[in-house]
């Protein structure tokens, strides 16, 4: 009897789009990633591309070298990345590298974007009526620019079927930690988060930007009071109608005035305070999820998963397996 051959699982070809003023991290940090994944048994054939086929020179003066053009390429290719570049007007009107980006959006079974890449892919239409995300400095002038894009400020990835969009440039790490993940397991992820010393994936809806931090761009003194109220002691036993009664106003105007200074309700800050907080109680200790909810403020277990699978699609269980992985590569001191 013959010997039955046995197949070669095929490589997932992934598509980097390089130009010229590219920040560096936007396209090294997510091909990293893919090219790391491999020495744990992913399949990922790493293609770095230009529209001109030649090297480019990124923003910060260093040179990456293309690998190859569009013509070189397979018909139909598994991912691409879009980076971006600080001053994206430039980006969105190169003819040749917009030439380029469409071609492989066309191509592409999965199209993702880091930082500014978001840019590009609006002005192919590739995010025409879909939910994008972008570094959070550049979300309006995003939404000013691409009226058809529903851009989201806050989070650090969003998933709109085939397409992924990413925040500033560290989170196109995070969004390629994604992507192995949902190729090839929790497990395979994990092991490139310890090699590259890194955080396993934060979940796509993590806030960019601490809700703390908040006060200093609210205007208003009698918002940034109970801003700073609320982040002094998130799990005190605040309510509207205490928080309210502590600036001398009444519930009506407090509502008013956070509506205008920050698009969210004295409710959905305080919620998003406890929420951080709590994320930094499962990021740093062992305490029980029970303990975990209270000293946050958020009450109950149940509570704090409720919050924590709307905000963050994630359970605070998985959300602090997932940030132990620094933390064990930490204590054995080892990459593996």
């Amino acid at each position: 009897m013959g010997r039955v051959a046995t197949r070669t699982p095929a490589s997932q070809v992934v598509v980097v789009a390089a130009f010229d003023g590219v920040q560096l991290l936007d396209v090294t940090g997510p091909a990293e990633v893919f090219t790391t994944a491999n020495a744990f048994g992913a399949r990922y054939d790493v293609r770095i591309v230009s529209p001109t086929g030649t090297d480019v020179r990124t923003s910060s003066g260093v040179r990456i070298g293309v690998d190859t053009t569009p013509t070189s390429l397979p018909a139909r290719i598994d991912t691409v990345v879009v980076p971006g570049r600080r001053d994206w007007q430039r980006a969105v009107t190169d003819q040749r590298l917009l030439s380029l980006v469409t071609e492989l959006v066309s191509r592409a079974r999965r199209i993702t974007s880091v930082c500014a890449g978001a840019f590009v892919l609006a002005q192919t239409d590739a995010l025409n009526g879909r939910r994008a995300a972008t570094h959070w400095q550049l979300a309006t002038q995003l939404a000013t620019a691409y009226p058809q894009v529903n851009v989201e400020t806050d989070p650090v990835f969003v998933k709109d079927g085939n397409v992924i969009t990413s925040a500033g440039v560290t989170a196109g790490i995070d969004l390629a930690l994604c992507l192995v993940e949902d190729d090839h397991g929790a497990g395979i992820a994990r092991d490139v988060a310890r090699e590259l010393v890194v955080f396993m994936a934060r979940p796509g809806g993590q806030s960019q930007f601490s809700a703390r931090l908040a006060p200093r761009e609210a205007k208003h003194p009698v918002v940034r009071q109970v801003m700073d109220s609320v982040g002094a002691d998130p799990a005190a036993p605040h309510s509207l109608e205490s928080l309210a009664r502590g600036a001398s106003v009444s519930t009506r105007h407090l509502g008013r005035l956070f509506r205008r200074e920050t698009g969210m309700t004295p409710g959905r800050y305080l919620e998003s305070v406890r929420l951080e907080a709590a994320q930094a109680l499962l990021e740093a200790g062992n305490d029980s999820v029970d303990t975990v909810a209270q000293e946050s403020g958020l009450g109950s277990s149940e509570t704090m998963r409720r919050v924590f699978q709307h905000t963050l699609g994630i359970t605070p269980t998985a959300y602090r397996a997932r940030f132990r992985t620094t933390a064990d590569v930490t204590r054995t001191g080892a990459g593996r």
